[in-house]
């Protein structure tokens, strides 16, 4: 089964939603069809268009900020699959202050690495290690969240998501 984007009515990111849910929320007047991936649901007398971004016809207040989950994919996901040391192929993680040096395991200490750089780097501190971050780490936004959550972001999301092309196959 597909997957759809799901705007709120300001036409803010909300979540992805199969397609099927998105389509029952098109059918029950609950929101709007804004792209089709091109292919169709059929009954018996009708065929409707297959959702691919569907936005709300009323705002919803989202109540809190959800956390993001720190994992593997979701770290690739935000560095853009590279090393934050030498902007290579990411194949690895690693913690900028080593966990045996008192580093945790969050957001602002976690890096994608190269098998190069993480052998490198080994068990020092970036000062010890003669290595410098391209970029600090950080708690990724919402939009990453939604590009991790799918798996896979359609061209016609982008728009929306505040992305490019460029930016995934990065």
């Amino acid at each position: 089964m597909g997957r759809a984007l799901l705007l709120n009515a300001s036409f803010e990111p909300l979540c992805v939603v199969s397609t099927r849910r998105a389509l029952l929320l098109v059918l029950d007047a609950k929101a709007e069809l804004l792209h089709g991936t091109g292919r169709q649901f059929r009954s018996e007398r009708s065929a409707f268009p297959e959702p691919s971004v569907v936005r709300l016809d009323h705002y919803i207040k989202v109540p809190y900020q959800t956390r993001i989950a720190l994992n593997r994919r979701a770290v690739f996901a935000r560095d853009g699959h590279r090393c934050q040391y030498c902007g290579l192929a990411a194949e690895n993680i690693d913690h900028v202050i080593p966990r045996s040096r008192g580093g945790s395991h969050a957001w602002d200490n976690v890096v994608a690495a190269c098998r190069r750089c993480n052998t490198r780097k080994r068990d020092r501190l970036l000062e010890e290690s003669g290595m410098k971050l391209r970029r600090t780490p950080s708690v990724p936004r919402e939009r990453a969240w939604m590009l991790v959550a799918s798996g896979l972001v359609r061209p016609d999301w982008e728009q929306y998501l505040g992305i490019s092309s460029a930016t995934l196959s990065a």
